[in-house]
């Protein structure tokens, strides 16, 4: 087994990767990572195994957030305005008698069709007031 390749055409000397190959058995021709206690490749297990402290890990997941669309906030608002959709369409459905189209998708867990005009009343009254005051308090917030 080598333990040292020379790179460059002959100018640079570095150790070699330990690994073998799985086919062949012959010994792996990259350059070992300088960081790697086991003198292996990127491909043989030379790069890190991540984080090990909590403060670490939060390091990586921020750094792989993209959108927040998944999160549990972001799940929370889609169940929301899915919410507030279908209840807009039992609105027009009662009030107008009109047929909306279908919703895609699966309701969400806390609806239930509207079915008269006091269910409605009780809807918009309840929707509006909270949004009402979401607006108010960004209001505040802003000023």
């Amino acid at each position: 087994m080598q333990e040292s390749l020379l790179t460059a055409n002959g100018k640079i000397k570095c150790a070699r990767c330990t690994g073998n190959s799985s086919r062949t058995g012959e010994q792996c021709a990259r350059p070992a990572l300088k960081a790697s206690k086991t003198q292996k490749c990127q491909f043989h297990g030379g790069a890190s195994t991540g984080p090990r402290t909590e403060a670490g890990r939060e390091r990586i997941r921020q750094a792989h957030w993209v959108h927040g669309e998944r999160s549990a906030a972001g799940m929370a608002h889609a169940s929301r305005m899915s919410l507030l959709t279908r209840g807009l369409a039992d609105c027009v459905e009662v009030l107008w008698n009109v047929r909306v189209a279908d919703l895609r998708g699966r309701p969400p867990s806390n609806y239930r069709k509207l079915t008269n005009e006091d269910d409605v009343r009780s809807f918009l009254f309840s929707h509006l007031n909270g949004q009402l005051n979401h607006h108010k308090h960004m209001m505040n917030q802003s000023i």
